[in-house]
């Protein structure tokens, strides 16, 4: 198993994954969404398992300066959010070509 962390902040469900892997003693890797952007492929594997359109936060600020409602699930989005980290929901957990967003232990269980 080759657990990824995506995230941004650390907001409370980052924490919660962090946690719910910590006390399983599953090593997992952190990757600061701030620091170092997704690559193409990573965007592109993990929009594969999980699909474009739920990795776009919708709340973010970003949202509405880029005008990403327009863009729908179009390549432009793709490279709008390979360009902003700000527009991605996270967590985003990987593992391999399985991903999930957010906090979702009963998913993760199944990849032991």
């Amino acid at each position: 198993m080759n657990i990824q962390i995506y995230a941004g902040k650390k907001n409370f469900d980052t924490q919660k994954a962090e946690r719910y892997f910590k006390e399983r003693k599953i090593p997992y890797q952190l990757v600061d969404l701030q620091k170092k952007n997704l690559s193409r492929g990573e965007l592109q594997s993990i929009s594969k398992a999980v699909g474009l359109e739920a990795l776009i936060n919708t709340s973010a600020p970003e949202y509405k300066s880029l005008n990403m409602a327009y863009h729908g699930t179009s390549p432009m989005a793709e490279e709008l959010l390979l360009a902003h980290a700000g527009l991605l929901r996270t967590p985003i957990v990987r593992n391999g070509r399985q991903a999930t967003i957010g906090f979702q232990p009963e998913v993760w269980q199944s990849w032991t």
